[in-house]
């Protein structure tokens, strides 16, 4: 199997790792940091966006993988937004998320509104240069009590819009079509397909006659295209670099 057929699905989160898998195309091999012996990196990001694109990075480089990442939480807008992207350290400092979905109900029993929401930011590093991120969001409110065993994290104290029972008591093949981690994929895959078709237009199109790429990885000179429907210097390393950035996008989108 060639390299480019794996992906390192950047989590140490077991759920996650496993709903990300289901995800992403069958042919792709995926990869766990455990089964590489990766430690997970300080998450220092201030916003799910950057939390998720520093552990992208942070895999990428320990790698040398092309790797997705997730950073995900629930946000109460009675708790002033939290745990948000402390949602993982709130489960941590409880001892379990079963603890701290707990705690988070005894902090709600006064609250008039209910009304939260899960969110899911999605960073894939394709090479040194290119990274992809997308956010998705889901809304809904917290339940009365825990309810359900499915799902995993704040799964069973969340009840999405348009829903009378929580993630945790929804069957997981009904939960993918829904939750913020597919609306974040489906945002991922229309910006990985503007990509593809950006670039072979880059190459084809008609009214570009010169493009220097410079510091191509491996090289110390500019090398000279020119772009006329087809590219003329067969020779250059252009001709495997670019198609070699499609495949890698290809590859998770198909």
């Amino acid at each position: 199997m060639k390299k480019n057929n794996f992906l390192l699905i950047g989590t140490h989160n077991d759920g996650k790792f496993r709903e990300i898998s289901k995800l992403i195309n069958k042919k792709i091999k995926k990869i766990s940091p455990k089964s590489l012996k990766i430690k997970a990196p300080k998450e220092t990001g201030k916003t799910f966006k950057s939390n998720s694109e520093l552990k992208a990075n942070y895999f990428y480089k320990k790698s040398n993988l092309i790797s997705l990442s997730d950073d995900s939480g629930l946000e109460i807008f009675s708790l002033n937004k939290k745990p948000g992207i402390y949602s993982a350290r709130w489960a941590k400092k409880s001892g379990s998320f079963k603890n701290a979905m707990k705690n988070i109900l005894k902090m709600m029993q006064n609250k008039r509104s209910r009304k939260a929401r899960f969110i899911c930011s999605l960073s894939l590093r394709l090479n040194d240069k290119k990274i992809v991120t997308a956010v998705g969001v889901i809304n809904g409110v917290i339940s009365n009590k825990i309810l359900g065993s499915k799902g995993f994290g704040y799964d069973s104290i969340f009840i999405p819009e348009k829903s009378n029972i929580t993630f945790g008591q929804m069957k997981l093949s009904k939960k993918m079509k829904i939750d913020h981690r597919s609306v974040a994929f489906k945002k991922l895959k229309k910006k990985l397909k503007f990509f593809k078709f950006f670039v072979w237009h880059l190459i084809h199109v008609k009214f570009l006659n010169k493009l220097a790429i410079r510091k191509i990885k491996g090289t110390n000179f500019t090398l000279n295209i020119i772009l006329n429907d087809k590219v003329f210097h067969w020779g250059n390393p252009i001709l495997f670099f670019i198609p070699n950035i499609i495949y890698q996008a290809e590859c998770i989108i198909s």
